[in-house]
């Protein structure tokens, strides 16, 4: 399967803004956003004035790279989203957030959504109780999602576990870092979900 294999604070700094790729680092005084906060390039810094086409792409990479997608992957999301009854935006941002790599992520079990992927495709996690190892599960209100008794030693989800307060566990699931388990309270609604997401631009590029 194809994935982005380059410098993981580029994006970030083409992005304009943190998409928190790197875990820890991207709270520390070693975040490339911070002390390099434009464009990459030679160019970084005298780009000219975007055209309306030009923002909604970056919309749409935006929230693509920051849930670690591919274009096919995200695509065919969106043409879910399409399906389902209500707005296409908050469809696409509500089922982003659904997925099992995302999830795990949110519950503090991985210190980035890029090394969830990589938990949750090594099967240290079982969702009700029963292994998944496919990152774009998509969870539902109830689910509980845990890891597994074996896989609680590891170094990468205790250090992960021991750092979720420094970005906190959304109200739409809880947590019980003793069991290493959480809980799917409800399915996110637009208001929980980032404001920084202006998921019009992304509708409006998938429609021309």
């Amino acid at each position: 399967m194809a994935r982005y294999t380059e410098a993981s604070c580029r994006i970030c700094r083409r992005e304009g803004g943190k998409l928190f790729l790197k875990g820890d680092r991207c709270y520390s005084a070693k975040c490339s956003f911070d002390r390099r906060n434009q464009a990459p390039g030679m160019h970084g810094k005298h780009r000219g004035k975007p055209t309306s086409y030009s923002l909604m792409l970056r919309e749409k990479q935006k929230v693509k790279r920051s849930y670690g997608l591919m274009e096919k992957q995200f695509r065919s999301l969106f043409e879910k989203a399409e399906r389902q009854k209500g707005m296409t935006g908050g469809n696409l941002l509500v089922l982003l957030e659904r997925r099992l790599d995302n999830i795990v992520f949110r519950l503090g079990f991985a210190g980035s959504r890029t090394q969830a992927r990589q938990l949750v495709s090594h099967g240290h996690f079982l969702v009700n109780g029963r292994k998944v190892d496919i990152p774009s599960f998509l969870v539902k209100a109830g689910d509980e999602v845990a890891v597994r008794e074996k896989s609680r030693a590891a170094a990468v989800i205790t250090a992960a576990v021991d750092s979720v307060g420094r970005r906190g566990v959304p109200a739409w699931m809880e947590v019980d870092k003793t069991a290493f388990s959480g809980k799917i309270k409800d399915m996110p609604t637009r208001q929980d979900l980032p404001v920084t997401i202006n998921e019009q631009l992304i509708v409006e590029l998938y429609s021309k």
